[in-house]
């Protein structure tokens, strides 16, 4: 059986910033009371017209320009988001017409905040399989599309942005040696989006209420905490590495919190843990990608290191991988 590893990574960030200034400006809250509890200061907006397939299009521009391979020849295509700009076509269907990868199979995955990981594990198995020779997964949200913005327990939380990579046979030992995905579907109702069902047949017009995120924030924790910790653990064991041998994790960004907890719980230092969550909040599928791509391009992962990727979400959903650079 071959190997498949990662051969190269993009992202995409808007340029709209709003700080936790602004935020007190519009809700009950201040720069302190945000920080103290979720380690944010700041997250990207994506204006109107920047759509999920847009963000997702422009991080997939940069990882194929460095990977080598030309979009033509790109076989999959697969896309971590729960912000499609529609129900369909997919945000997959839009990213290969834009980069006219007329060859590939295109799909997305559902899976919230842990997107991008369930993309990268199911586009591995395809690869593995020898069903298709390479892959282009994202992770891309705009998470905030469905934030109550008179809530101030998830408005500070959320921001947008995209992470892609390509997949292909890996070379020596650089690769991915293990993956790991579960889903407690009985804490569903811990991370949702509320929306109104229409009536079948209803031909009058009425307003209907947007689409919005609601948590409970506390129920949430405990179980992220937990299933993180316990993904890390699944995925050493399964590649036979020792979590001394880890040189850096990359979580999920949702809250400062939270990395230090599973941080303790894993027994594994803090300064290990790559965070970005000050700059972006939580992204959402582009969380991990995103913090892989800056954790790779700041030198805190080079060549031959043992890395993880964690990440849990709205489903409730866990994924972690352990990848060699």
């Amino acid at each position: 059986m071959q190997n498949i590893g990662i051969i190269s990574l993009g992202h995409y960030l808007p340029k709209r910033k709003l700080t936790n200034s602004d935020l007190e400006k519009m809700v009950e809250t201040t720069d302190e009371w945000i920080t103290t509890r979720t380690g944010i200061k700041e997250r990207r907006i994506a204006e109107k017209d920047e759509k999920t397939s847009l963000m997702a299009s422009k991080a997939a521009k940069e990882a194929l320009k460095d990977s080598g391979i030309d979009a033509h020849d790109i076989e999959l295509i697969v896309v971590g988001t729960t912000t499609p700009d529609s129900n369909f076509p997919s945000v997959a269907c839009w990213v290969q017409k834009e980069l006219h990868a007329k060859k590939a199979t295109c799909f997305d995955v559902s899976a919230a905040c842990s997107g991008f990981l369930f993309a990268l594990t199911t586009a591995r198995q395809y690869l593995l399989s020898g069903m298709y020779k390479n892959a282009l997964v994202i992770g891309a949200d705009k998470f905030t599309n469905l934030i109550d913005w008179n809530d101030r327990s998830t408005c500070v939380l959320f921001g947008d942005g995209a992470g892609a990579a390509i997949l292909a046979p890996a070379r020596g030992d650089h690769k991915i040696y293990s993956d790991y995905l579960h889903s407690y579907g009985e804490f569903g109702e811990y991370m949702q989006i509320i929306s109104e069902e229409r009536e079948p047949l209803n031909q009058k017009v009425k307003e209907m209420k947007i689409p919005y995120a609601q948590m409970m924030g506390q129920e949430l924790f405990k179980v992220a905490v937990n299933s993180m910790s316990e993904a890390v653990e699944i995925v050493c064991e399964k590649a036979k590495v020792k979590i001394d041998d880890v040189v850096c994790v990359v979580p999920h960004q949702a809250n400062d919190r939270i990395i230090s907890a599973v941080a303790k719980k894993s027994k594994i230092p803090k300064e290990k843990f790559f965070i970005n969550i000050d700059k972006y909040g939580n992204m959402s599928a582009a969380s991990c990608a995103i913090a892989l791509y800056e954790a790779v391009k700041e030198g805190r992962i080079k060549k031959g290191d043992y890395f993880v990727i964690v990440a849990f979400g709205g489903g409730l959903v866990v994924g972690a991988s352990l990848i060699r650079w």
